[in-house]
C-alpha cells in the first residue's frame, strides 16, 4: 500500500470518526423531556395572569401591578414551556416571571440569560433569580457574578457549585423528599457554599421532576402526590420566600 493510500483510509477514517461523534452529540440534543400540553393548558385556562411568548423567554404578567420579578432557568433537557405551570401560579400571587428558552434546553449553554429579561423590564425594582436542578446550578453562577444585581436565589432540585457564602442575598433551596436524580451527597457539600439567610424546604412526598410538568423523568422516586400538587406547595414556599424578603 502506497503513502497516498495510507494517508487516504488516515483521512477517512478520522472523518468518519468525527461524523459519528458529531451525529451523537445532535442525537443527544435532540432528545429532551417535553411539556405535558394537557396539564400546561390546565393551569393557564384562567384569565388573571398575561402570558406573553418571547424569542427567548416567555413573561407572566400579573394582573396588579408588580415590583417584584423571578427569572427562572429550566432544568437540563427540559423543555421550558413545563415550568408555565409554576410561572404562572406565582404570577397568580403577584409575582412578575420569565422561565428563560435555554439553546438546546441546557442553562450551562447560557448561564447569563437573565440579562435578556431584565434589559426589557426596567420597570422591576427587586429581582430574583433561580432555576431547576441543572438551570438552579447555572443561576447561582450568574449571581455569583451578579451579587448586587439581585435580592434573593431559589434552588429548585438544585446546588451552587459557586462560594455565595459571604454574599447578602438570601437563599430557599427546596427539594422532594423522594428526589432520586439529585446527587444528596453533592447537595450536602454544596450546602457551605451557602449565604447565612438561607431556607430550605423538603416536600414530603415530591420528587425531582414534577417541579415541571413533563412526566416522569429516568432514574427519579416515584412521588406519592401529584405534580399539580407539587407545583402549587412550591410556589406557596417561593412566595412565603420572597413575600419574607421584600
Amino acid at each position: 500500500m502506497s503513502k497516498k493510500q495510507k494517508r487516504l483510509i488516515w483521512c477517512l477514517s478520522i472523518t468518519l470518526v468525527i461524523s459519528i461523534i458529531l451525529g451523537g452529540f445532535a442525537v443527544f440534543l435532540s432528545i429532551y423531556y417535553k411539556a405535558d400540553t394537557d396539564t400546561v393548558d390546565a393551569f393557564l385556562s384562567t384569565n388573571n395572569v398575561t402570558v406573553e411568548e418571547q424569542k427567548k423567554f416567555t413573561s407572566f404578567t400579573p394582573r396588579t401591578e408588580s415590583k417584584t420579578g423571578l427569572i427562572f432557568y429550566p432544568g437540563g433537557k427540559v423543555e421550558y414551556k413545563s415550568y408555565y405551570p409554576l410561572m404562572y401560579t406565582l404570577a397568580e400571587y403577584g409575582i412578575f416571571t420569565a422561565v428563560v428558552k435555554m439553546p438546546f434546553n441546557l442553562a450551562v449553554l447560557d448561564s447569563d440569560a437573565a440579562d435578556n429579561v431584565k434589559a426589557e423590564y426596567p420597570e422591576i425594582e427587586n429581582w430574583y433569580i433561580g432555576g431547576h436542578s441543572l438551570g438552579g446550578a447555572m443561576a447561582a453562577n450568574h449571581l455569583s457574578k451578579n451579587e448586587d444585581e439581585f435580592d434573593g436565589l431559589i434552588l429548585l432540585g438544585a446546588y451552587s457549585t459557586k462560594d455565595i457564602s459571604d454574599f447578602d442575598v438570601p437563599a430557599l433551596s427546596v427539594y422532594g423528599s423522594l428526589d432520586k436524580v439529585m446527587n444528596k451527597g453533592k447537595y450536602e457539600k454544596c450546602l457551605s457554599n451557602m449565604p447565612s439567610d438561607f431556607s430550605e424546604f423538603i416536600i414530603e412526598g415530591g420528587c425531582h421532576a414534577y417541579f415541571g410538568a413533563y412526566g416522569e423523568q429516568k432514574g427519579d422516586g416515584e412521588a406519592t402526590l401529584s405534580a399539580e400538587e407539587q407545583i402549587f406547595i412550591t410556589a406557596a414556599y417561593i412566595y412565603q420566600f420572597i413575600a419574607s424578603h421584600g
